[in-house]
């Protein structure tokens, strides 16, 4: 059976899980960048290195769900994810708006890999 490692575990929630051969991330936000193309490109170097310490990469991530606060930035989001994705590994991915914990939050960026 495999193991079960938490990284960065809390007293709610834990950033990262490895089960196995899948690692599974919490949404990642990020409210230090004032415009969602800054958070997005800030959230994804937080994933970098989340997927870094679990043993794995951008490339191996399977499966992604951005969520926005507004869906009309959608084009602004995507100049990040964009220039960050690796060519020929884009994951499955879904976008949706929806409300965000706080309103300072534009994006939040939750992410399943493989080792």
């Amino acid at each position: 059976m495999p193991t079960i490692q938490r990284f960065e575990t809390g007293p709610r929630m834990s950033q990262a899980v490895v089960h196995g051969d899948t690692i599974y991330l919490a949404g990642q936000i990020n409210k230090d960048m004032a415009d969602v193309t800054g958070q997005t490109a800030a959230v994804l170097k937080q994933i970098d290195g989340l997927l870094a310490r679990t043993g794995s990469a951008k490339e191996k991530i399977l499966s992604a769900t951005i969520y926005l606060a507004d869906i009309k930035s959608f084009a602004d989001m995507n100049k990040a994810w964009d220039v960050w994705v690796p060519s020929g590994n884009g994951p499955a991915r879904a976008t949706v708006e929806a409300k965000l914990a706080a309103p300072e939050y534009l994006v939040e960026i939750v992410v399943v890999a493989g080792k």
